[in-house]
């Protein structure tokens, strides 16, 4: 049947495939946004009645590229209110989804192997071409379009498409389709959460689960996974890292803080990024740093028009060490910005490059090529304690201390006493052996 589809499809389509917070917050992050696109760009984002009607021979056809074979109707960016007219509802947020990951993954063992991922997108695919709707969304991670990651979403239910648009950044068809590197997200949500013992893979979940393939470019939700939104933003953040740095931006794990004319980067652990988050421009993890701008990696409704910024006048890096050995603020050299960024000590622990998520990028060339932006921009670089005495900054006095200091003639980094250097040392030389010269204590 399968095989008498394409049959079909390839006959009925042409033989080219060519086509033609405060106020004052909003304030200064629009004044160092980056211009939004032009309105011709805007006006290409549209999608045609027609599309939008599921008769597309070109978006069909793509989609069985894709191993997704349309009986009925492939409905193709929708917006929110079409959505609901086809009984999308606004899902009840989820978390603890179990993601699973296969491939080259820094930090975690594959809990999921290749013939397994293939068992499961083939049974997948077979339920889309099941049934009668296909809801498609195109969108992009990153909003700048030299540097960014194409997604295309196809589901079994609009209401994956509403929750899942919401972070992806918009884009036309033609541009996902075009696209070299595409990621590609299955949603299956009428598809029993017993599919993984199929497949032989052990979870505990009544809702659902992620896994992606990283050679595979390709992201399966089963069941309500797709309300998950921390494990799916982990499944994208790994997936588009490698498309991400092959057009040449970096992907950190870092948050934007704008304050009146100055952006910043911020890396911290977890518990400070929520402390603080009123002010940032986004609490996900995850930016792209590119040649002339920074942006954060999803959507976010903090600020209207473009989420992109001009780069960064310094990048903050926010330690907890209650010994006080690290002074409660200092500047550093690059290589010592990058030394500790690889670092990412938390009061005796590490966590390399601040990356509590899957990567598929070593943390070393992460901070080489931090080291080589910082140098290459004269980009300023500090290093916060936020712990004294066991009592940790409040995001609110974190903010005020990263806004002041920029202003401020602040001393160079010298630890109080040699036990946390040699801490540093026996950790990073042990993990990277190989370090470069320029990186130091």
């Amino acid at each position: 049947m399968r095989n008498l589809l394409l049959n079909r499809l390839q006959n009925s389509f042409p033989r080219s495939s060519s086509s033609s917070p405060s106020l004052s917050f909003l304030l200064s992050s629009r004044r160092n946004a980056v211009s939004a696109p032009d309105a011709k760009d805007e006006a290409e984002r549209g999608t045609s009645t027609r599309e939008n009607a599921g008769f597309s021979s070109g978006l069909n056809w793509a989609l069985a590229l894709k191993g997704v074979i349309v009986t009925g109707k492939a409905l193709s960016n929708l917006n929110p209110s079409e959505l609901k007219q086809h009984g999308a509802i606004i899902a009840k947020p989820l978390s603890g989804c179990p993601l699973h990951v296969r491939g080259s993954v820094i930090g975690e063992a594959s809990k999921i192997s290749k013939a397994q991922f293939g068992k499961l997108l083939k049974l997948v695919m077979n339920h889309l071409s099941s049934v009668p709707n296909i809801f498609v969304h195109d969108g992009a991670i990153g909003s700048s379009p030299n540097c960014d990651a194409k997604v295309r979403v196809i589901s079994d239910s609009p209401s994956a498409i509403l929750s899942l648009s919401k972070d992806l950044y918009k884009t036309h068809t033609r541009s996902v389709s075009h696209d070299s590197c595409p990621l590609t997200v299955y949603v299956a949500t009428s598809i029993s959460s017993s599919l993984m013992k199929a497949i032989s893979v052990e979870y505990q979940s009544k809702n659902g689960f992620v896994a992606a393939d990283i050679e595979r470019s390709s992201i399966v939700l089963c069941d309500k996974a797709f309300s998950d939104a921390s494990a799916i933003k982990k499944a994208l953040y790994v997936l588009s890292e490698p498309v991400i740095s092959a057009r040449g931006g970096i992907p950190l794990p870092g948050r934007i803080l704008v304050s009146g004319d100055y952006v910043f980067v911020l890396f911290a652990s977890e518990d400070t990024v929520q402390s603080c988050a009123d002010f940032l421009i986004s609490t996900d993890a995850g930016i792209i740093l590119s040649p002339r701008s920074v942006a954060p990696l999803f959507q976010t409704g903090n600020i209207g028009g473009s989420n992109i910024f001009k780069l960064p006048a310094a990048i903050v890096l926010v330690s907890s060490d209650s010994s006080e050995s690290i002074p409660s603020v200092s500047k550093l050299s690059p290589g010592q910005a990058a030394y500790h960024f690889l670092a990412g000590y938390q009061n005796g622990n590490f966590v390399p490059s601040f990356n509590h998520g899957p990567s598929c990028i070593d943390p070393l060339e992460l901070a080489k090529a931090l080291l080589a932006k910082l140098k290459d921009n004269q980009m300023s670089a500090y290093l916060i304690n936020i712990n004294k005495r066991g009592k940790i900054l409040s995001g609110e006095d974190l903010v005020k201390l990263v806004e002041s200091t920029f202003s401020k003639d602040v001393p160079s980094f010298h630890a109080k006493g040699g036990d946390l250097k040699r801490k540093y040392k026996a950790f990073l030389s042990e993990k990277y052996p190989r370090l470069p010269e320029e990186f130091a204590f």
